[in-house]
């Protein structure tokens, strides 16, 4: 920067000028500060507040990286999911909303079931896992990553919110135990050669590339899961945009039944499932 104490305003201008989206400026910049949990309205009630020189050394880097395309969630080092503070980093995607329906679809499944046994598969930082067990303290809940980087991200969250998250590094259902009354995953599902995938280069490739249609982990999740689900269990996958009529044929073909999909926010058929029959 030009100026060597810009003040609040001056600094969020100096951004947008760099095309960085507005609401993104303010996070860095409360970011920066150390306002970490402080509403954007403070940047309105302090725009004439100088920075000092290392906070402003600090918003400069950060909106630096934004620009080449590094995922906000990275920068700050928090994202919120399902109303929970989830710490991520580069170790594991970042939580999406689109991801909140297959919560609120396993919510729904579980309801009048005591102490559901409940699975997530590539938990990530475990937002799936950890959102379900704020929900149902009474269920019981596991988290299977085939990362051991992921997998303490997601430890780290289960310390941070003070919920209990039996983690086990595996791929998918190997060596799992036992029936489980839901059975859930977000896998990757971006197809080699996608167009959209240099967009996402920060973020691990090994959890959003799943061979030449997409499909090949949940190809391997829905040969696994019959198994492993109790009579009435339901297996829920999010998938891709296009993806839901091809998942519907995979979920018929392995047996299940009341196979259906739901939409996102956006109205994009964005999770399928379907049930063991009882």
């Amino acid at each position: 920067m030009n100026t060597p104490l810009l003040t609040v305003a001056r600094a969020l201008a100096w951004a947008q000028a760099r095309g960085l989206a507005r609401l993104d400026a303010q996070l860095l910049l409360l970011h920066a500060l150390g306002r970490e949990g402080a509403n954007r309205a403070w940047l309105i009630a302090h725009d004439n507040d100088a920075m000092d020189a290392a906070q402003q050394h600090q918003f400069e880097a950060l909106c630096t990286r934004r620009g080449r395309g590094e995922p906000l969630a990275y920068l700050v080092g928090h994202k919120e999911f399902h109303g929970l503070p989830l710490r991520v980093d580069a170790r594991v995607l970042v939580p999406r909303p689109d991801t909140e329906t297959l919560v609120d679809w396993a919510l729904e499944c579980a309801e009048g079931m005591d102490s559901p046994r409940i699975i997530d598969l590539g938990t990530g930082s475990g937002a799936i896992a950890l959102a379900l067990a704020h929900r149902r303290p009474d269920a019981r809940v596991e988290a299977v990553d085939r990362s051991a980087e992921a997998l303490a991200v997601a430890a780290e969250n289960a310390l941070a919110l003070g919920l209990r998250l039996p983690l086990r590094q595996a791929s998918w259902l190997d060596g799992a135990a036992g029936d489980w009354n839901l059975i859930l995953s977000n896998p990757p599902y971006i197809a080699e050669g996608d167009p959209h995938l240099p967009d996402l280069v920060h973020e691990p490739r090994s959890a959003l590339v799943s061979g030449a249609d997409g499909l090949d982990d949940i190809r391997l999740i829905v040969a696994q899961a019959p198994r492993h689900l109790a009579p009435g269990g339901w297996l829920l996958l999010e998938h891709g945009f296009d993806q839901a009529e091809a998942v519907r044929v995979l979920l018929r073909e392995a047996g299940l039944v009341q196979v259906h999909s739901r939409r996102d926010l956006a109205g994009v058929e964005r999770c399928s499932g379907g049930q063991r029959p009882a």
